[in-house]
């Protein structure tokens, strides 16, 4: 891929099958050929796409080393194009991670570790995963863009999505699992992320690649919905319901625009940012009227 300001992007939302890792290495291997046909930079899977997300005590059979050879072979089907799918990882110390896996030409390019895990309304994870300890971002090779990957849940404290604006990225990877009902029937998650989406891209001018799941799990109905944002938080491509290869064209010109017009990044003060996180920390268990100003 030559240094080109604009990248040919697609997220492929799938029907996993739950706990079958081969039955959901070959859909995503049937995604990834599509998408290389139509000459994709980069493709997108949805949160523990390999594996399904109801999985809870499942997790420790379903968990691949970085080395494991599905992975390896996801990877050298990628070929040159950027792809991120979704997995549960062994980590360091038999720890096991709701991990994000880019890989690229064979080779593993970035992993991501869900940092912010959901366990609140019908959600669970704390008991099944340790959480991420970092934030980072890394280069789409011989192009200007700057990539990160947040998932699901993450996007729920802003400040992570802060943090990857100000490491630099300017293409953002959201994999998700959102499932109707899944905090409250008060609570709508296609609405809410609806304007979640279109305000982390408006505010940080930052495309978005976002990938749901579409299918069934028990209860839990995971509606779909995968999209692809751009810079001024517009929809330039939305899957429906069921399975379906999405694409569109991002460009870093926009970006360029949309940062200059809006520039959040520019003036995130983080001087500012360090000090007053500092001054929390240092008040923490001190009594309001002994705590200086």
């Amino acid at each position: 891929m030559g240094r080109s300001e604009q990248l040919r992007v697609g997220v492929a939302q799938i029907e996993t099958v739950l706990g079958d890792v081969e039955a959901n290495k070959a859909k995503h291997l049937e995604m990834i050929q599509r998408a290389r046909t139509l000459g994709l930079d980069a493709l997108l899977f949805a949160e523990l796409s390999l594996t399904g997300y109801s999985v809870r005590q499942q997790a420790v059979e379903l968990a691949l080393h970085r080395d494991d050879p599905v992975i390896d072979e996801i990877a050298r089907a990628a070929g040159p194009m950027w792809t991120t799918f979704g997995f549960i990882e062994e980590g360091v110390a038999a720890q096991l991670h709701n991990a994000a896996i880019t890989v690229r030409d064979g080779e593993i390019a970035f992993i991501h570790r869900k940092l912010n895990l959901a366990s609140y309304g019908n959600l669970e994870e704390d008991k099944h995963f340790a959480e991420g300890r970092y934030v980072d971002t890394f280069d789409l090779t011989a192009t200007p863009w700057r990539a990160a990957t947040l998932i699901c849940a993450d996007l729920w404290n802003p400040a992570l999505v802060h943090l990857t604006a100000v490491h630099g990225a300017t293409v953002l990877n959201v994999p998700i699992a959102s499932a109707d009902n899944a905090v409250s029937g008060e609570f709508s998650n296609p609405d809410n992320w609806t304007l979640a989406l279109r305000f982390f891209a408006m505010i940080y001018g930052m495309p978005l690649l976002v990938a749901n799941l579409a299918v069934q799990e028990g209860e839990a109905v995971f509606w779909g919905g995968s999209r692809i944002v751009d810079a001024f938080g517009e929809n330039l491509a939305q899957a429906g319901a069921g399975e379906e290869l999405i694409t569109a064209t991002i460009d870093y010109g926009q970006v360029k625009r949309a940062r200059y017009q809006l520039p959040t990044v520019r003036d995130s003060n983080l001087d500012l940012i360090h000090r007053e996180v500092s001054r929390l920390a240092w008040n923490i268990g001190i009594p309001r009227e002994s705590r200086k100003i």
